[in-house]
């Protein structure tokens, strides 16, 4: 069955936040990036801006604009009072409180609304999902995954996650992950399991800490390097 728009929580996040997250120099910086789950984040428009060639992948935009738009603000307050109520497991230092975060996130989001239909015709954003990408090898020189895989432990396989590691890996030549922890804030049960498998098909990893956090521990993300 195809995907259900009633079914997702969309939340975007900036270009900054992508810096941070997943440790970007921007002064030498590959030019072919895949963002895998990318949702309604604002990475793609502002990297394009930038001349970089990024592309989106998320089941998300099969729908329109419009629909996308009365999602977000359909499921905002109900996600705003979660942090409120989940205070405690976030770090308040440059976001300050819950009304800024939404403001922050809402800004990003409305940044991609206003790109989406132009970064569709240009082939920007892409409806396919992990772990099957239409994609050739070695395609992209960096693949990104942000708040997707171990983030959802609970709902997504050891399968799965193996699987759409490798098959970012057969894509990029390098993929990173962000970040290591579940939804509830632990390192996930399918982090080493996932090292274990892929390295033993010779693939180096590395488990690197970055800059950004903002869920209390989530300042780690996973690099995945395919064998040579």
């Amino acid at each position: 069955m195809g995907l259900k728009l009633d079914r997702v929580i969309p939340w975007g996040r900036s270009m900054q936040e992508y810096v941070r997250m997943f440790d970007l120099k921007l002064d030498r910086l590959p030019q072919a990036i895949l963002d895998c789950g990318g949702g309604p984040a604002s990475f793609n428009v502002e990297m394009t801006r930038k001349g970089y060639k990024v592309v989106s992948c998320d089941p998300i935009y099969q729908f329109s604009a419009d629909e996308i738009a009365q999602r977000i603000q359909n499921t905002y307050p109900t996600l705003i009072k979660g942090v409120e109520a989940n205070a405690d497991s976030y770090v308040w230092q440059e976001i300050l409180s819950p009304e800024q975060l939404g403001q922050v996130r809402m800004a990003a989001m409305q940044q991609f609304l206003a790109d989406f239909p132009l970064g569709l015709q240009e082939g920007r954003y892409l409806t396919e999902g992990l772990p099957v990408l239409p994609f050739n090898k070695n395609q992209f020189d960096l693949a990104l995954c942000s708040h997707f895989l171990f983030t959802y432990s609970d709902r997504l396989s050891e399968e799965f996650h193996l699987a759409s590691i490798l098959e970012m890996s057969r894509v990029a030549r390098e993929v990173r992950i962000f970040p290591i922890l579940n939804i509830s804030g632990e390192v996930s049960p399918l982090l080493q399991p996932a090292i274990d498998k892929l390295e033993m098909r010779g693939y180096k990893l590395e488990i690197r800490q970055v800059s950004y956090e903002f869920q209390k521990g989530g300042n780690q993300m996973l690099r995945v390097f395919p064998p040579v």
